[in-house]
């Protein structure tokens, strides 16, 4: 997989690119991270990006041209015909691990991210085709939710995980939030890992998962708990 983030700050991903899961993918090539600089786009002599929103108020909002230029030329020379643009932003649809596994089955993923106060409408009218949140709440630009969503995303590519098992039973997977998980050692400051999970018995320990997991849900995302018993009746 391809993936492109156009964005004001490709400094913020120097951490994220070389460290843990992603760092591992790619070295191994599963995934290629391109990023594209706005401001290598502007053409005046200050490199401006932002300017004063028409009508008043605070903050800066985005350019058009720059933005245009850039991701006019980042589907020409990656050749991206037909390439969703995915533009970071409060206003989009939640994601959720259904999308992060849509998103996964994708060829190539384009990442917009927003700053200052936001993007120029025209840019979103022409050239944006979604819009993902990752919550509701305001961050300063778009570039940490990027990384979420790269790293949600990438963390599903075969061969990313070593144990796909493990991508497949995390939380949301199934609707339902993760059962509670216990190492060694078995006893730890009078605290004894649950029994259940030393029997062996691999069929109980399901059982008690699923049903740690369903408590869990049901105290915690109600909302979850409904949906999945819904799910569960439609079947």
């Amino acid at each position: 997989m391809q993936i492109h983030v156009i964005t004001a700050f490709p400094n913020v991903f120097d951490g994220f690119k070389s460290a843990s899961i992603f760092k591992r993918a790619l070295e191994h090539g599963h995934v290629e991270l391109y990023l594209h600089h706005i401001r290598d786009y502007a053409t005046d002599k200050h490199k401006q990006i932002d300017d004063y929103p028409y009508g008043g108020g605070p903050g800066m909002i985005l350019k058009p041209e720059p933005l245009f230029r850039c991701i006019a030329d980042v589907y020409k020379k990656f050749e991206l015909k037909n390439t969703t643009l995915t533009f970071m932003t409060p206003l989009g649809e939640t994601f959720t691990q259904k999308k992060a596994v849509e998103l996964s089955l994708r060829e190539n993923l384009v990442l917009l991210c927003g700053h200052y106060k936001g993007v120029d409408q025209r840019v979103i009218k022409e050239l944006v085709n979604e819009e993902i949140s990752i919550g509701d709440f305001v961050l300063s630009g778009g570039e940490v939710p990027a990384m979420c969503i790269i790293d949600s995303v990438v963390r599903l590519l075969p061969g990313v995980i070593g144990d796909i098992d493990s991508a497949v039973k995390d939380s949301f997977q199934n609707e339902l939030l993760d059962h509670p998980h216990y190492t060694r050692p078995e006893t730890f400051r009078g605290m004894d890992v649950p029994k259940v999970l030393l029997s062996g018995n691999h069929e109980n320990i399901e059982k008690w998962r699923h049903s740690k997991a369903l408590d869990i849900t049901k105290a915690r995302r109600y909302d979850l708990y409904k949906k999945y018993l819904n799910d569960e009746n439609n079947k």
